[in-house]
């Protein structure tokens, strides 16, 4: 190769190298700002294929898409002075490309810190305007929503960001704080427990009582009834007795009378000291013929 033709060739690599450096393509996904000698010639670069010129002309590229911001926990008081350990994350975007890049020069960790401080202060002025039941439940929707709207006041000003939203992920109390808040719900509790206990009991007395009175009643009403029915049988056997007397007397004694010899002379251990003569021997003297 002689010396026009590497000349030649190496013309055409460096014109081939110029003209792919001329050309760029911004996805749809993605924020691009044009930079010619470092100063901003076109802010916000749409997407497609674009050219610029070798060397005098930069872009720079940026995640359009909404990004997550999880902030470290952090310690707030409340307007009772009561601390609380708030664990939150902020979802945010792009959408003022120059103030952005003059604010972080693209650089997505210095962004992050700055929306990490406003974050920060925003959740600490808004806490410290609220108690404790409005910070863990009471309020906590009308927190997010204002401390969103003061954030993106200032993100958009300051740093070209919109604020998408803010939650709190968990909200805890301080380890040494953790121990008496406890003991204090624990104690609270057992209180609670022990009313419960004493109006069970009291309730318990009551039904116990009632049941024993029903349970005094009811055997009352029972003997009443099986002493009515038991006279009505001894009338009624009476009547049979005297109706079968009146029939047959001379039967019915006799009767009587067998029934009286079973009676006492089952056991033959007993003795019975009587006068031969007794009424009560008639019926064994006398004659059977």
């Amino acid at each position: 190769m002689n010396l026009r033709n590497f000349i030649f060739t190496l013309i055409a690599v460096a014109l081939i190298l110029l003209g792919a450096s001329s050309v760029y393509t911004v996805h749809e996904t993605e924020r691009a700002i044009l930079l010619k000698f470092g100063a901003v010639s076109w802010a916000d670069v749409p997407p497609g294929l674009h050219f610029k010129l070798p060397i005098a002309e930069e872009v720079k590229f940026f995640d359009g898409r909404v990004l997550t911001l999880d902030a470290p926990p952090e310690r707030y008081y409340t307007v009772e002075k009561k601390p609380l350990i708030v664990d939150s994350f902020a979802k945010w975007r792009v959408v003022d490309v120059e103030r952005f890049y003059t604010a972080t020069s693209f650089d997505l960790v210095r962004a992050r810190r700055i929306l990490s401080e406003r974050v920060n202060e925003g959740l600490r002025n808004q806490i410290s305007r609220r108690d404790m039941h409005e910070v863990v439940s009471g309020e906590r929707d009308q927190l997010m929503q204002e401390l969103m709207e003061d954030l993106n006041l200032v993100m958009k000003d300051a740093a070209g960001i919109e604020v998408v939203d803010v939650r709190v992920k968990r909200i805890d109390l301080p380890t040494e704080v953790s121990a008496t808040v406890y003991d204090r719900m624990q104690s609270e509790r057992q209180i609670e427990a022990r009313q419960y206990r004493a109006q069970g009991e009291e309730l318990a007395l009551g039904i116990r009582a009632d049941a024993d009175r029903r349970t005094v009643v009811i055997e009352a009403i029972a003997y009443r009834d099986a002493e009515q029915t038991r006279g009505d049988g001894d009338a009624r056997s009476a009547a049979i007795y005297a109706s079968a007397y009146n029939k047959d007397p001379e039967f019915y004694t006799f009767y009587r009378s067998m029934n009286a010899y079973v009676k006492v002379f089952s056991n033959k251990g007993d003795i019975l000291v009587l006068d031969p003569s007794n009424e009560f021997f008639r019926y064994l003297k006398q004659d059977t013929q």
